[in-house]
Parts: structure tokens; sequence; C-alpha cells
């Protein structure tokens, strides 16, 4: 069986120690600890040795302990200036406590039945008692419990149990509670017959340095081999999804641009938010299932509040107080209520408008929309959507552009940008805008 040099030193060790703390371990081999404990695993993948780890409480000694190790409880400091003077008052008791400690001690004193308490012309004042005097040279549990971790610094928990409870302790700050993993190596029967064949102890070196070279020691010495079967931690590999990252990019570079993003709970919109929110007429050719897809189960959704549908209703059939003559039909609430998969981001803009929104402000969405289309290197049936809107009573059509070419130009690093105008049924004017790529030409690139 082949050893490495950690390898057969730390059963060399076992071999006369048996069973060992791997502390002990650790100073025995002279090695540090991560080559210990390399070695000892791989002893054990080999079934030479047995790694027993258990964890333990421990309670570890404050300084406010250490000084009460040095200069004693308050308690004691108090009894010992009641056993001199045979009573005190409170400010007596100030000579060798602090307000800190002075607070609780008229309770202990009387509790451990070393103090007698009364009044003198209004002050607080307090006589030792016979119990008082005796307990002076006596040392208590709990003066034994700091003593020993004052010695240590660090102690198991079930020892300082023999005296005091361990919430004692740490209510009075004198120490504090953690768990530590306690490591015990076991040679086996085999690790026992491998050492007592005899093991060659020849240092080995993984590296083949200039220095090794130059002086011919390289002749000398034994190299390490490298064991290519051995196990290893299994690596996964990834990276993000290419698409996601840049998605993420335009909506870091939207928030640094001022907008706030408005987010979804579903994929699924009512044709109220689609359509009728944005005053696109039911009557309107966009709405057939050649151009937005329909739920067959459930078909229909709800409404929101009474008050905005009967807005909405009113600018269809007859523009209500906008100034427009509307559409001129009778409006279905039936309709507005069916369910299709959002078909674009802008009904996000009309929750958050129906919402109600800051003044000024600046909104974004990031939304994945479906459209019934033929597939191209332009064009998917589904696709992430950017939509949004700035909203402000000093705004203009050319503010519009101004934001839209900023857009292009920080989104996409557009180098020409081109302006058309278009028809949205919800918007009036309307524009159209591109941006050439060297390879496509010119490209549809947005809206509004």
């Amino acid at each position: 069986m082949e050893l490495s040099y950690q390898e057969k030193l730390t059963l060399i060790k076992l071999k006369d120690l048996k069973n060992v703390k791997f502390e002990d371990l650790v100073k025995e081999t002279g090695l540090d600890q991560v080559a210990v404990m390399r070695a000892v695993l791989w002893l054990q993948s080999k079934g030479l040795a047995k790694l027993h780890e258990r964890q333990k409480r421990i309670v570890r000694i404050t300084e406010l302990g250490r000084k009460y190790a040095e200069i004693g409880l308050p308690e004691r400091r108090a009894l010992k200036l009641l056993v001199e003077r045979g009573r005190v008052s409170l400010d007596d008791l100030r000579e060798v406590l602090s307000d800190d400690e002075l607070k609780p001690i008229i309770g202990i004193l009387r509790r451990e039945g070393w103090a007698a308490v009364r009044k003198e012309d209004g002050k607080v004042i307090l006589e030792v008692t016979e119990k008082g005097k005796e307990a002076l040279s006596k040392e208590r549990p709990i003066d034994k419990a700091l003593k020993l971790l004052a010695e240590k610094g660090e102690v198991e928990a079930k020892e300082l149990e023999k005296f005091v409870p361990i919430k004692e302790l740490k209510t009075r700050k004198i120490g504090e509670e953690d768990t530590k993993a306690e490591r015990e190596i076991e040679i086996t029967e085999e690790g026992i017959k491998l050492a007592e064949k005899g093991l060659e102890l020849k240092r080995e070196i993984s590296v083949l340095t200039p220095e090794l070279i130059k002086s011919g020691e390289w002749r000398n010495v034994e190299f390490k081999r490298f064991n290519i079967q051995a196990p290893v931690r299994r690596v996964y590999p990834g990276k993000k999804q290419p698409y996601r990252v840049f998605l993420d990019k335009i909506r870091r570079k939207l928030i640094e641009m001022g907008f706030i993003e408005m987010t979804a709970e579903s994929l699924i919109e009512t044709q109220f938010w689609n359509f009728d929110a944005l005053f696109q007429p039911q009557n309107h050719p966009a709405r057939d299932w050649t151009d937005t897809y329909q739920l067959k189960y459930p078909k229909y959704g709800f409404l929101p509040e009474e008050e905005l549908v009967e807005r909405v209703k009113a600018s269809h059939e007859h523009g209500w107080t906008t100034g427009s003559r509307g559409w001129g039909y009778k409006w279905d609430p039936r309709m507005a209520m069916l369910l299709m998969p959002r078909a674009h981001a802008t009904a996000l803009s009309a929750r958050q408008l129906g919402k109600g929104v800051q003044i000024p402000g600046k909104y974004f969405a990031i939304q994945r929309v479906f459209r019934p289309d033929v597939l191209d290197r332009t064009h998917l049936i589904e696709f992430n959507q950017v939509d949004g809107f700035v909203v402000d009573e000093s705004l203009t059509f050319k503010h519009l552009l101004g934001i839209l070419k900023r857009f292009a130009v920080e989104i996409a690093g557009a180098k020409k940008v081109k302006f058309l105008p278009d028809y949205y049924p919800f918007t009036e004017p309307s524009v159209q805008m591109s941006a050439y790529h060297e390879e496509l030409g010119w490209v549809e690139f947005g809206g509004a």
C-alpha cells in the first residue's frame, strides 16, 4: 500500500498512541493541523485509522471574568468590607464596587444570608451576620467555577455544571458558551500490522525547484506520487445564462436613469388591462385570435374597482370628460374580463397608472409577452418586452424622442437612430424608433 510521508509519520505515531486527541497528534508529528487532518482522512479511506468526532459544549472566560478572578466577585469584595467594619452604608460600598456592581449587591448579600439590612435616618445600612463572617473564609461553588475558568481559559460545560448552572455564568457575564468539535483518532488492526512491518520515512517533495536541479539534490529526494484515481469533490461548472445577464443589464441601466421598476404577479392578463384601459376598442382587429392568444380555461378573470371600470366604459362609449367623442359603441364588461397571455408590457403601465404614480416620475417593466407570429430572425411568439413611461407636467414630444434616443444608445450601443411616424390605438402622437445594426440593417427597436 502506497503512503505519503505525512501518512507514514502519522501512522507511526498512532501505533504508539493507539487512541489520541487530534491536538496531541499534531504535537507528536510536528506537522501543521491541515497536513495532519489530510493524512488522517487518507488513512481512514485506506482502512488504517478511524476518525471519531463529537460536538461538545464549552465555556470561555470573558474579560469581566478575568477581572473578577483577580480582584474577586462583587459580593466577595462587599463582604470583606462588611466584615472589616461590621456595618456599612451603600455609600461605603462604593469604595469597592462600581455603580453597576452595586445595584444587585443587597439582594445577593441577603440571599446568601451574609448581611442584615435596615434603614437608619433614611439610609440603607448593612450589618454583617455570623454566617457572613464564616463565609469570608469559605469557597462557594461559583468561586470554584471562576477559579477553574481562570486557570484554563476554556472549560467543558459539564465540568462547570458540577459547580453552578452555565446560565448563571452567562447571566453574570463571567463566561460565554460555545460548541467545539472534539476529534479523536484511533488506529485500526490493519494500521497496526502495517506500522509494525516498518515504514521508511523519507521526506517527499511535490515541486521541482530550480535550486534542486542546480544542486543535483533532486537525485536524492523522493517525489510525491499523484494518484489520478483518487476520489475528489465533484465540480458542477456553470455560468450565468447570457440572455438573463442581458436583461439584468437593461434593468440596471434603467434604474441608473432614474426609472422605478413595475412588476407583475402573473403572465396572464385580462383584456381590460391589455386593451380596454389603453383605449383600444373592443371591435379592434388586434383583439382577434390571429393577433393575440386567448385562454380556454379559465376563460374569465376579475375587473378592478367599479369607479375605474366606469371611467374606462365612459371613455369608450362617449369620451367621458376627456374631450374625446370616444368610440361610439356599447362597451361590454364581459369581454373585458376575458383572460389572455399578456400581449404587451404596456398592460403593466396601465395597471400602474390605475394605482397612481408620482409626478414627476419614471416607470419601467421588463415582462414576458406572447403574440402569434411567423418565426424568423427578428420575430418570436414569446419574448421579453421593455415598457415604461415618464410623467411630468412640463414634458413635450421632443423630450420623448430624447429619452428614446438615450435608451437606444445606453442599452443597445446604437450609433444611428431614426424615428418614423407610427400608429398605436392608445397613444397620439405615436412614433417608431429604429436602430441601425451592421449585419441586420435598420431594426425596429421600440415604439411610443
